[in-house]
């Protein structure tokens, strides 16, 4: 049993990542083209960043904070900055494809790395799935705006039309008018009405988003080159409609609007925490170009933080010029860059935002399809996976056939499923990674022959000793002070299991927090990535447990395949059997 546990948690350090992919012929490790300059990471960065976030749920986020949210941007900012700066080091100490993968088989081993492979697997599937859809709703959006309709039911998903369909059905059987019924629904009601049948099956698919996923990985499969130019391209593009928007809505701006800053004090603001944090996601798919960078040691951490603080800056004057052209209170909205410019008569930029969404979200749908490939390949090499994941083109040199995979993964779901009720995996998975990546940087900083070992960046050491705990108690007493009630109602232990278990996330996470503090002051850690660590896994708290629930069982399945196939053929459990010095060299 504990010769079991040893391999399981087996590590592979820093030297012997990089080298296992140069000696490793058949796969063709090093045939990768290292084409991308710093502009073209940040380029990267930005493309996956700024998309569904801040043209969709930037909306919502703004009517429960009002102005104040803007805070709330720069807060989830720093949040994902500790994060950055854990990623930069070890995107600098590791320059090898597999991002949270790779990173968390150097730290914490062999086990936790398929575990966060597993669940990247599924947080860039289900994340790409999702923006495919909400391309096509815009695209076809503004189709109809310009009369160029497509029939309904090659526009929607089967469990949409059908449910829609009998939301109607219902409403109209209780006397109220089909036009006055949102619009939603009468597209579904008239999807599910024209739809062919066969064999007594409606036929009803989403075809405009199985277009954009093939054209994209199309563009990932032919080349780093292609889909270096388009993503330039589309970030260029993304970035002049904000800056008119900016510039043309803060002539429209009403300062009475900003006030009060904060209507519903701090519990408005962070209600739109989730909505806030998902438009950050995607920094972290830049360190999956590593070995396609012309220096990654120089630029993947440049690259990071420059995207992280464009993006930021951009966010929160967004935010402002939003909640200063109209009342907070109406920007409830899915499009409010879009609305905003309707309601100030402005319908010709509301149109051009409207078709920058749709760039927007194939730029984000490009960088993750041509991440999550990658991933694929640093699992195949390390035996955790088929070989042929680890394929590399002869001709494009792109690991071909786990970009064929990840299109397919991406394009059947996107073509018939209603994915409403799982899109927040998206954001756990994000956060379960930025967890783990965060507290690696705490085991290797603890570890003789850490990436120090490697020239490059470092986290700045912040000793955490004092700071923490007296952020701990400061935060204890904010929330006594602001939200007496709330904190009354989370310790009612009134309502039995039903209640109670929706506070487990939370209570796991103060557990957490406790635990953290009490290591930080007996081994002065540093308090960066500690506060990476807790900040993230806070976010976590607040994702409801029926995402945990999906989440856990996601990963559970994951141990399986694990087990079945990975455990099996590990090339580092084989190593360490037959050679004696990769066992020492490797072990934790």
């Amino acid at each position: 049993m504990r010769q079991i546990l040893k391999r399981l948690l087996r590590r592979k350090s820093a030297a012997l990542l990089q080298a296992d992919y140069h000696r490793d012929g058949h796969i063709q490790g090093t045939n990768l083209v290292r084409t991308l300059r710093l502009k073209d990471l940040v380029s990267f960065g930005i493309a996956a960043i700024i998309g569904a976030g801040i043209f969709s749920t930037i909306g919502n986020a703004s009517a429960a904070g009002g102005p104040g949210v803007s805070l709330l941007f720069i807060f989830t900012a720093i949040a994902c900055g500790f994060s950055a700066l854990c990623y930069a080091q070890f995107a600098s100490s590791i320059p090898v494809s597999g991002s949270a993968y790779t990173y968390a088989y150097a730290s914490f081993g062999e086990l936790v790395a398929w575990i966060i492979g597993w669940d990247l697997l599924m947080e860039y599937a289900i994340g790409n799935i999702a923006v495919a859809i909400s391309w096509s709703d815009y695209f076809t959006a503004v189709l109809r705006g310009i009369g160029l309709g497509i029939p309904e039911y090659l526009t929607m998903d089967y469990l949409s039309a059908s449910r829609g369909y009998e939301a109607v059905q219902e409403m109209l059987t209780q006397g109220k008018v089909f036009t006055d019924l949102p619009s939603n629904l009468q597209q579904a009601h008239a999807a599910w009405q024209q739809a062919p049948a066969f064999a007594g099956i409606k036929f009803i698919a989403d075809l405009p988003a199985l277009g954009i996923t093939v054209l994209i990985t199309y563009l990932v499969y032919v080349g780093i080159k292609e889909s270096k130019r388009t993503a330039n391209f589309l970030v260029l593009l993304k970035l002049l409609v904000l800056l008119l928007v900016i510039s043309v809505g803060a002539f429209y701006v009403n300062t009475d609007n900003w006030s009060p800053f904060a209507p519903n004090g701090i519990t408005g603001i962070l209600k739109g925490v989730s909505a806030v944090f998902f438009a950050y996601i995607g920094f972290d798919a830049i360190s999956t170009t590593a070995e396609e960078c012309e220096n990654p040691q120089r630029d993947l951490p440049r690259a990071m933080i420059f995207s992280l603080i464009i993006c930021t800056v951009l966010y929160v004057v967004l935010a402002l010029i939003l909640t200063g052209m109209v009342p907070y209170n109406e920007l409830a909205v899915g499009d409010p860059l879009a609305f905003v410019f309707a309601r100030v008569n402005l319908d010709f930029i509301a149109g051009i935002v409207a078709v920058s969404a749709i760039v927007a979200m194939a730029s984000v749908l490009l960088v993750f399809q041509y991440g999550q490939p990658r991933i694929w390949m640093s699992m195949s090499r390390d035996g955790l996976l088929p070989g042929i994941f680890s394929s590399i083109h002869p001709k494009y040199r792109t690991p071909w056939f786990a970009t064929i995979v990840t299109g397919f993964v991406v394009a059947v779901p996107a073509l018939f499923m209603n994915l409403t009720e799982v899109t927040d995996l998206t954001s756990i998975g994000t956060l379960f990674a930025f967890v783990l990546v965060c507290g690696g940087i705490l085991i290797l900083d603890q570890k003789k022959g850490a990436p120090a070992e490697n020239p490059g960046f470092r986290v700045p050491y912040i000793n955490g000793k004092y700071t923490l705990p007296l952020i701990l108690v400061t935060g204890i007493a904010l929330l006594f002070i602001y939200n007496e009630a709330g904190v009354a109602a989370f310790f009612n232990m009134d309502g039995g299991w039903e209640i109670f278990q929706h506070k487990l996330p939370l209570l796991g996470f103060l557990l957490v927090a406790f635990v953290m503090t009490f290591y930080t002051f007996t081994r002065n850690l540093s308090l960066i990535p500690v506060l990476g660590l807790l900040t993230n896994l806070y976010l976590m708290s607040e994702l409801g447990i029926t995402n945990w629930t999906r989440f856990l069982a996601w990963l559970a399945l994951g141990l399986v395949v694990y087990f079945v196939y990975g455990y099996r053929n590990s090339k580092l459990g084989k190593a360490s059997v037959s050679t004696p010095v990769d066992t020492a060299e490797t072990s934790s």
